[in-house]
C-alpha cells in the first residue's frame, strides 16, 4: 500500500492564527525564497487559523488539495472555512467564503474545487500538455518555513521553491508517486515545501502572467522529494465542475 508524507496541517495546527504568523520569519518555504508574484495564490484557513494553500481557477472557483477539507476523516463543515485572496501577504488579503454545498472532489487525484463569491483576482491559466522529465517548476505556499515544529513558523507572506521534474519510477519518489498514476514527482532545486503548502499551486517557470498551472501540491519528505496532481489529467474534470 502506497504511503504518503501528507503535509497537511488541519489536526495538527492548535496555536492562534495570530501566534502562528507573529512567529514566521520574512524568508520562505524550508531552504526557499520570498515571492515577488503570485496574485492566483489563496490561503485557505479553518477556524481563522492557517492550513493549506489554494488556486484561484476561475473568478468564482478555487482550486486545492482534497486532504485539506478533512479532518480525522470527516469533512470540514464550509461554516468553518475560509480564504485570503488577492495580496501576497495572507493578512492583507480579502476574506472569502465557500458558497455552502459548493465542492466537488476529484475521483482520480488529490483535489478539491470550491466556489465561492467572485473574486478580484488574475486566475491561473490551465496546463493542457503534461510535465516531462528535466522540467523545471515553481511551488507557491504560505507553509511552513521550518522543520520540527511546523505549527511555529507559517509565513505570512507567499514564498516559493523551485523543483525539477523526475520520472514516476526514481526510487526516491517510492512512496509518493507511482507510474501511471496522477501525481508527477519532483526533487528540490531551491527550497522543498512543508506544512501548510499542501493544495498549492505548481506552476511553469516564465515572465510574470505566462505561468501556467501545472499541479496541485500535495506532499513531501521535507528534504529533498515533493509530489504534485497533475493538471493535464484532470483537466475534462475541472473545465465540468466550473462551468456549470
Amino acid at each position: 500500500m502506497m504511503r504518503r508524507v501528507r503535509v497537511l496541517l488541519l489536526s495538527a495546527l492548535v496555536l492562534a492564527a495570530g501566534a502562528v504568523m507573529s512567529s514566521a520569519p520574512a524568508s520562505a518555504v524550508i531552504g526557499g525564497s520570498k515571492s515577488t508574484y503570485g496574485p492566483w495564490a489563496v490561503r485557505m484557513l479553518v477556524d481563522g487559523k492557517p492550513t493549506c494553500t489554494g488556486t484561484a481557477v476561475a473568478p468564482q472557483w478555487i482550486l486545492s488539495a482534497s486532504h485539506c477539507f478533512f479532518e480525522q476523516a470527516q469533512p470540514v463543515a464550509d461554516k468553518r472555512i475560509s480564504f485570503r485572496v488577492g495580496n501576497l501577504d495572507m493578512r492583507k488579503g480579502v476574506t472569502v467564503r465557500p458558497v455552502p454545498g459548493r465542492r466537488a472532489g476529484s475521483a482520480d487525484a488529490d483535489m478539491m474545487l470550491v466556489k465561492v463569491p467572485p473574486m478580484k483576482v488574475r486566475t491561473a491559466p490551465l496546463a493542457t500538455a503534461g510535465v516531462h522529465r528535466g522540467q523545471v517548476v515553481r511551488q507557491y505556499g504560505w507553509g511552513a518555513t521550518c522543520t520540527g515544529d511546523e505549527n511555529t513558523c507559517q509565513s505570512p507572506v507567499l514564498k516559493q521553491s523551485d523543483l525539477r521534474v523526475v520520472a514516476a519510477d526514481d526510487p526516491r519518489c517510492e512512496g509518493h508517486t507511482a507510474p501511471g498514476g496522477s501525481d508527477f514527482c519532483m526533487e528540490k532545486v531551491a527550497g522543498i515545501p512543508a506544512g501548510g503548502d499542501s493544495g498549492g499551486p505548481v506552476m511553469s517557470v516564465g515572465p510574470r502572467g505566462t505561468e501556467t498551472l501545472l499541479g496541485v501540491f500535495d506532499g513531501s519528505d521535507r528534504e529533498e522529494i515533493a509530489e504534485a496532481g497533475e493538471i493535464s489529467q484532470q483537466l475534462a474534470w475541472i473545465r465540468s465542475v466550473i462551468q456549470h
